[in-house]
């Protein structure tokens, strides 16, 4: 039973002896949510943007690839948002949501969470989207699966500082990507010949998207209901999750993480490179401004492209 299922058939208990004719449909009905069969429902695919063609029939299998360290909220967020996936007159699951690891045995997530994958790379169905969330590392094995499933998919996308490992698939090479706004600089350092784009909520390029921090993974997973199924399906799905979050309308809504800063409250400087503490015997002169480094490594760095780094 998925999670909307699960909610409604619970809610009915309740519903049943207060509102007996209320229903959930026109509980959806009563916040303007479209009905099938209505003519909006009918053009809904008409208003969205780069869209995703969905099957005939059946569901659109996801996959998450995770190991040792997978932050929960990184795949549970979009998990819980694929699952409630409402479209009216939709049979069964909208999305076949399973996790895909390299061996079936235990993983511990973050926080101490004990998931055992669903499949193997060997054994997994081929996927039509995969999310990959921030994790602790990622095996030769798992970026061999990524590359080799992405031939096909309609998205695979990352969350979080799992823009790192689909970085090291190769795929993003060349391409415009987005991940945790802690990470920017080490993600720029590690792969320069990808574009990274900051205060971004999500990037799309081709069948390749990524979020940024933690909950933008649900906006993104929201903004691939939409591709499949247009505004409203989305709309529809946040509201049964009560999601008040707007971000997934607005890939530019993460402006704020855009802005570097120079030092923390107490004052004490911050490497423009890495943004860790900044030793202030090592430093450079840049346009008036003296600024500060971590190590003498990421003070070349700067001196290379300072107007990359300078605030």
């Amino acid at each position: 039973m998925n999670r909307r299922k699960l909610l409604t058939s619970s809610a009915a208990l309740g519903l049943a002896s207060a509102i007996p004719s209320l229903s959930i449909s026109k509980l959806f009905a009563a916040t303007g949510a479209v009905q099938s069969g209505s003519s909006a429902d009918k053009n809904q695919l008409k208003d969205r943007s780069n869209p995703l063609t969905p099957p005939a029939q059946g569901s659109i299998p996801v996959a998450f690839p995770i190991s040792r360290g997978a932050v929960i909220i990184d795949f549970c967020g979009p998990w819980e948002v694929f699952d409630a996936a409402d479209i009216p007159g939709h049979e069964g699951d909208v999305f076949q949501t399973y996790t895909v690891a390299e061996t079936l045995e235990p993983i511990t997530a973050s926080g101490g969470m004990k998931i055992i994958p669903n499949y193997t790379f060997e054994t997994a169905p081929p996927p039509k989207v995969v999310v990959i969330p921030a994790q602790s590392g990622s095996t030769e094995a798992m970026l061999a699966w990524i590359r080799s499933v992405t031939k096909a998919t309609d998205v695979t996308m990352s969350v979080c500082t799992g823009a790192f490992v689909l970085a090291k698939t190769g795929l993003l090479s060349g391409k415009s990507a987005t991940t945790f706004h802690e990470a920017f600089a080490g993600f720029e350092m590690q792969f320069p010949d990808i574009h990274l784009k900051r205060g971004a909520r999500f990037v799309e390029d081709g069948n390749l998207a990524s979020s940024g921090g933690l909950t933008s993974g649900m906006d993104l997973a929201f903004r691939v209901v939409e591709r499949y199924y247009g505004r409203q399906a989305a709309e529809r799905t946040a509201y049964l999750l009560e999601y008040q979050g707007k971000g997934w309308q607005d890939p530019n809504s993460n402006e704020i993480y855009a802005r570097k800063v120079a030092a923390v409250a107490d004052g004490r400087p911050l490497c423009p490179v890495c943004s860790m503490d900044a030793d202030l015997k090592i430093s450079s002169v840049y346009k008036g401004e003296t600024y500060c480094f971590c190590m003498q490594d990421h003070k070349q760095v700067f001196d290379g492209n300072p107007a990359k780094f300078a605030i």
